[in-house]
């Protein structure tokens, strides 16, 4: 058997590092209750019992121990203070409230046995149709140590705590690059910040008159150029982004839109190398985005030529996530290392009618291009924070409306460029699953960490029975890009 490095003090110690920094779970302030913000809660309000709002994340972990993983946790996870909280509905809207019985036992399940690849891949999907208790905060781990290939470690946590950029925030403050390095910067304190918000408002309405056009080299933003005039110009912009987002053609009808079992299963792929991507991004003046979008619409292309779907005019989109933290104004743009949900949501057209792998791409490419410069991010972030305000009737109704436009969610999230260590584990590949809101029922993610890419898929039954031969038409597009 390997004998593993020594780690640093923090994991042969009965204490706690030294580290000013640090923040002892046993001194977390456990504030009073408070409202969750708009665009956290709206996560608990766009819950379905056929579609539950969790996000989960699977590592392989070289040589993970149970109580390592239970040390990095106590010490590092939990300095987090909203970990210990669980969301509460309550009049006028959902609150955080922690947990008075809170145990770490509660959410830490060692799994015994050994577990081949396909073994592992059914346990997982098994655990995504599993409800988190709403009793408790609602995140959990799994450890199974005997896996083949390595330990694996499964995070399923609800996406009112963080996004996904949150969450590999996390990973990246408290997994160093080095075995023999600990962690030095991490946690953050859970506290009331709705107040912050409104008082931001108003600075973020200025903001947005005084930089109106310049961003676009209008006439509007010359100077000498009235305030009234440039919110002006601001407002009929808005209504008209507002209008294109609302309007925007809903997908035709496919086997990506039948009515949803409520039963998933997940996969995902061998980890392929990001050059091979680079290459054709630089060989074709696209982006790496691109390519990967390409390749999930030549996958779901194909998908439906097997079901015997007309592609000849169909309209598909796909959900995509948009990180808007760089776009927020100051007093509402997160501090680092905060948790939340600081994201939009484009609806990309797929290009299933294309016939060729080229055509494909460049017309992912100008679609692309055209959104980024849009406000469909802005706009969406916030009629999603206004869900938890919407009865329940009117809420389903709009949510219906604006999920309709699509028919799969994509999520691109650029990784960690270099192996990173676990409680001095080396952690070999990462992976993640996303929700996939309203009647959508098929969720493609696709993750870059070390200089590899994976590509993972959670999918309704009703929808693909079969997700590994998803991911295989996927990277079947990246093999004819090389030719």
């Amino acid at each position: 058997m390997r004998v593993l490095e020594p780690f640093p003090v923090v994991w042969h110690n009965a204490g706690f590092p030294s580290n000013n920094n640090y923040r002892s779970c046993q001194s977390l302030s456990h504030e009073e209750s408070h409202l969750l913000l708009p665009a956290d809660s709206a996560w608990l309000a766009l819950e379905r019992p056929e579609n539950p709002m969790t996000i989960t994340v699977m590592m392989r972990v070289d040589d993970l121990t149970p109580g390592r993983l239970r040390d990095f946790l106590e010490h590092y996870w939990l300095a987090w203070e909203r970990f210990r909280f669980m969301p509460v509905q309550r009049p006028p809207g959902w609150w955080w409230e922690p947990d008075p019985t809170f145990t770490l036992d509660h959410h830490l399940e060692i799994v015994p046995g050994a577990f081949s690849e396909s073994a592992l891949r059914q346990w997982v999907s098994a655990r995504l149709n599993h409800p988190l208790p709403d009793y408790r905060p609602r995140w959990k781990f799994w450890l199974v140590p005997d896996a083949d290939g390595g330990s694996a470690l499964l995070l399923r946590i609800h996406h009112c705590y963080a996004d996904g950029l949150s969450l590999l925030g996390i990973f990246e403050q408290t997994c160093p690059s080095s075995p023999q390095q600990a962690p030095a910067l991490y946690g953050a304190r859970e506290q009331a910040d709705l107040g912050r918000w409104k008082r931001s408002a108003g600075a973020w309405l200025d903001a947005l008159v005084s930089n109106a056009g310049s961003a676009d080299g209008d006439s509007s933003g010359k100077a000498g150029t009235s305030s009234l005039e440039r919110l002006t110009h601001q407002g009929l912009r808005l209504v008209n982004e507002l209008s294109q987002f609302l309007i925007e053609q809903e997908d035709t009808p496919s086997q990506l839109k039948r009515p949803l079992l409520g039963r998933r299963n997940c996969g995902w792929s061998q980890p392929v190398a990001l050059d091979r991507f680079r290459s054709v991004a630089e060989r074709t003046g696209c982006t790496i985005n691109d390519v990967l979008l390409s390749c999930v619409a030549a996958a779901v292309r194909g998908c439906l030529e097997a079901e015997g779907d007309l592609l000849d005019e169909s309209v598909m989109h796909a959900a995509v996530p948009v990180n808007i933290r760089d776009r927020m104004p100051e007093g509402i743009c997160p501090d680092a290392g905060a948790l939340g949900n600081f994201f939009g949501t484009v609806f990309v057209p797929l290009p299933v009618d294309g016939d060729t792998s080229l055509e494909r791409l460049f017309r992912v490419k100008h679609e692309t291009r055209r959104l980024k410069k849009s406000w469909q991010p802005g706009i969406s972030w916030a009629l999603a924070g206004t869900a938890s305000l919407l009865p329940q009737g009117v809420l389903q109704t709009v949510a219906g409306m604006m999920y309709r436009k699509a028919s799969a969610v994509v999520s691109n999230v650029p990784g960690l460029r270099e192996h990173r260590f676990l409680a001095g584990c080396r952690i070999r590949e990462q992976m993640f699953w996303v929700p996939q809101a309203g009647n959508i029922g098929l969720g493609i993610s696709v993750i870059s960490y070390a200089g590899q890419v994976q590509f993972g898929i959670v999918a309704d039954e009703a929808i693909l029975p079969d997700p590994e031969d998803f991911l295989s038409r996927c990277l079947d597009e990246l093999d004819r890009f090389q030719l």
